[in-house]
């Protein structure tokens, strides 16, 4: 079997799936800019759960610029000591940051070859980083495709945990409006994701 054979091919629906990962990711990493804002606003949506979170989100960066988005990520994520969340895996497992869900993360990061990247400081439980590995992980931008079994593997040690907890908190956040609609968009996804990954064989 040559090389070729042997790796995963990406579906089409597989790379809308990490295209919403690496958009979650995005926008969690660091306040949108006009650009981000613009393209999110261009967003549609449909009759499903996350078609009308799509749609919401997408309303909501319309008529939010970039001073705007900027304030409200700050007051979530920096605040003055820390925001009104932590969005750290580590956190919403333990109650404290840096404890053992990192180390976990960090080793099998580490037997991926996943680096965090030099400019990087984040703990790598961070949700954006996270949705930003898994996105990657879908279409090869590490290595090969991951199998489906391999990203279940992924998902359910290091995401389904705690994310949907995260993004329910962030949809309910007393500083978010454009992020609520963030919030909104992830818990669907996330649900979809869980709902898929458990009927896909073990």
């Amino acid at each position: 079997m040559s090389a070729a054979q042997a790796t995963p091919a990406v579906s089409d629906e597989d790379r809308l799936r990490a295209d919403l990962y690496n958009f979650l990711g995005l926008i969690l990493s660091a306040p949108p800019d006009e650009l981000l804002l613009a393209q999110t606003a261009g967003l549609s949506g449909d009759e499903t759960a996350i078609g009308s979170a799509i749609g919401r989100l997408a309303d909501c960066a319309k008529s939010t610029k970039p001073a705007q988005a900027e304030k409200e990520f700050n007051a979530l994520f920096i605040g003055l000591g820390r925001g009104e969340l932590l969005p750290y895996a580590s956190f919403y497992l333990t109650g404290f940051l840096h404890e053992k869900p990192l180390a976990v993360l960090r080793n099998d990061l580490a037997a991926r070859r996943i680096e965090r990247a030099p400019n990087v400081y984040e703990p790598e439980d961070n949700i954006a980083t996270l949705m930003e590995v898994m996105g990657g992980l879908i279409v090869g931008r590490f290595n090969a495709p991951a199998t489906l079994d391999d990203q279940k593997l992924f998902f359910n040690r290091h995401i389904a945990p705690w994310a949907g907890h995260f993004f329910d908190d962030l949809e309910n956040a007393k500083s978010a409006m454009l992020f609520s609609a963030v919030g909104s968009v992830g818990k669907a996804f996330m649900e979809i994701e869980r709902e898929a990954f458990r009927l896909t064989s073990a």
